[in-house]
């Protein structure tokens, strides 16, 4: 449990400093198409994500921002994303598997 615990806290350190880097650098993917960070951000809070759908443009990144006190992940319910780059149109839906219940989707389009 501990192993989980350090291997989600570190993965959602590290996307919040890549999100932070892009917008530093102008390189993410509001400087690319003009969406906002909130139209490209996904809130983990009270057991949920928010917004549950999140619809986006092909090339968009996404993060997720923990803002709860335990750990929470993101994982594909098809396995088919690993990055937080879309680079496909299509629907991804995706869980948290610590909380199952926790579930939503990414519409690319």
């Amino acid at each position: 449990m501990k192993k989980i615990f350090l291997l989600t806290a570190s993965l959602m350190i590290v996307l919040t400093l890549l999100a932070c880097e892009e917008r530093a650098q102008g390189t993410g993917p509001a400087a690319a198409d003009d969406q906002s960070a909130s139209a490209t951000a996904v809130k983990i809070d009270n057991f949920s994500f928010t917004p549950q759908t999140l619809t986006v443009n092909v090339g968009t990144t996404v993060t997720w921002t923990n803002g709860d006190d335990v750990p929470h992940n993101v994982v594909s319910t098809d396995k088919v994303f690993k990055s937080k780059t879309f680079t496909k149109p299509g629907t991804y839906n995706y869980y948290c598997s610590i909380h199952p219940r926790m579930t939503a989707a990414v519409v690319v389009k």
